[in-house]
């Protein structure tokens, strides 16, 4: 996706600026965005100092909003949440913050809510077979192991 158009430090300014407005970013889509865009090195270090003056770039920022996201559309664990995140080249220290965004509680409700779902609609008869369905999804979507093998015992 290659853009064959150049841009003046001005007009790469804006466009980013639009583009980090739009929706929360992590520096590494910025980079890459840049670097689409086909601007040096030196250029990319100007822009970045740029956005995160006016605070259109903000890691914690992004990892909150991701991770609220994720957990409330998706329904993906913390596992998953920080393997996605560690993926965009976010600090522990961020990752940690957008965690304290979820209570306890509201972790384990949507857990339990969606293991039993899931269970539920799993048409498998043979029970070891439905087991093993279940903590398969539960587990891609990033669920603690032990969250996942009590569910499984406490529903079969």
């Amino acid at each position: 996706m290659k853009s064959s158009k150049t841009y003046t430090l001005e007009e790469a300014k804006r466009t980013l600026e639009n583009y980090c407005a739009y929706q929360e970013r992590c520096h590494k889509e910025v980079v890459q965005k840049l670097k689409n865009m086909r601007m040096i090195p030196e250029a990319i270090d100007v822009i970045i100092v740029h956005l995160l003056e006016h605070d259109f770039l903000n890691e914690t920022r992004f990892a909150k909003s991701y991770v609220r996201g994720k957990f409330r559309v998706k329904k993906w664990g913390r596992k998953r949440l920080e393997l996605e995140l560690k993926k965009r080249d976010i600090s522990l220290f961020n990752i940690k913050e957008a965690f304290k965004d979820i209570s306890e509680a509201d972790y384990l409700n949507t857990f339990h809510a969606l293991a039993e779902k899931k269970a539920a609609s799993i048409k498998e008869t043979n029970p070891l077979k439905k087991k093993k369905k279940l903590a398969d999804y539960l587990l891609y979507r990033g669920w603690e192991s032990h969250l996942v093998y009590n569910k499984i015992h406490e529903l079969f």
